[in-house]
């Protein structure tokens, strides 16, 4: 819809020659998705979109109601950072500098914040915390599971957003006294299980489960053999001693340009599927799981129960606390 702009406010709609009625008709029609109250945007373009990218274009869209500055935290800021998030339903959400408890209106989270020593960032045209206080604050409010991506990924380079790696000893500093004991500890364990060498959202999430379930800790990123010596690939999983290989599908194997070089969807199908086969050839068993497994509870452990890898100790209360904050 090449006439109107990439976010159409329902209070501009006359200047684009519109009436209340010609907006309800084009969403009724699927010509315009209405993202927010008063918010709307090209219905096939909105409907092309992931799940995260559909809820950036919402953070942005709450952004052009305010009639305030507001500063964007936790998943949102995560958004506007590219720093991921598990999960596809989460609220925008925003600082408030009332320490009223914050409160939730119109789609939108807010939760307190005092300004001593927070970071605000303009960034993308929005004003966001700093990734520091973004991953930190994520991984004092959400389960240890999903904690975990968003620390493992401000832990190795962002290229493509042309961030450097942070360091375990920067986010350790930004605890401070921002957070209270408790929110403190659920931060320091992620802190410490958090691993750059986790190459996606998908492997992050998946060694967040595996040692949830209580398996021993797999190698990452482990490089196989062949018997003569040439080198398959690496493996997103390793466990010697049960001699399996763990490997996670996302999709970005199999739709991403950085990730098919050149080939189709297709080729790149049937590629891994000879690469799983060497794999198996030097006798190691190979365990593969999706998104729809990580998002179905017990799956992925039953998966590698029935492979036989190892379990360092049995699930116990303690580290059931690990789970939900």
């Amino acid at each position: 819809m090449p006439d109107l702009p990439l976010l159409l406010l329902a209070r501009d709609r006359d200047f684009h020659g519109l009436t209340p009625d010609e907006l309800s008709r084009r969403v009724r029609s699927g010509m315009l998705a209405r993202i927010r109250q008063g918010v709307y945007t090209d219905g096939q373009a909105w409907r092309n979109l992931k799940a995260w990218e559909q809820y950036r274009l919402r953070v942005q869209a709450a952004a052009e109601t305010f009639q305030k500055p507001t500063v964007f935290c936790r998943h949102s800021s995560a958004s506007v950072w590219g720093i991921p998030s598990i999960g596809a339903s989460h609220p925008v959400q925003a600082l408030t500098f009332k320490n009223d408890g914050g409160r939730s209106r119109a789609g939108v989270s807010r939760h307190f914040a005092a300004l001593a020593g927070l970071n605000i960032v303009s960034r993308e045209g929005l004003l966001v915390t700093d990734r520091i206080r973004t991953v930190l604050d994520l991984a004092a409010s959400i389960p240890f599971t999903d904690a975990v991506a968003p620390m493992d990924h401000v832990l190795r380079p962002d290229r493509s957003h042309h961030l450097p790696a942070l360091t375990t000893a920067e986010l350790e500093a930004g605890i401070g006294s921002n957070y209270s004991a408790a929110a403190g500890r659920r931060i320091q364990a992620v802190i410490g299980f958090a691993d750059p060498a986790s190459g996606s959202a998908g492997e992050s999430l998946s060694r967040a489960l595996i040692h949830v379930a209580g398996f021993e800790a797999p190698v990452l990123q482990q490089p196989v053999h062949d018997a003569a010596g040439n080198l398959i690939g690496y493996a997103d999983f390793y466990w010697k001693d049960a001699k399996v290989v763990g490997e996670f599908d996302g999709e970005e194997k199999y739709v991403k340009p950085e990730y098919l070089k050149g080939r189709s969807a297709s080729q790149a199908v049937v590629l891994e599927k000879n690469r799983e086969n060497r794999i198996r050839a030097t006798g190691l068993n190979v365990v593969r799981w999706d998104w729809a497994d990580l998002m179905a509870p017990g799956t992925l452990e039953g998966k590698l129960a029935a492979a036989g890898v190892r379990r360092r100790r049995t699930r116990s209360g303690a580290l059931e606390q690990m789970v939900r904050p």
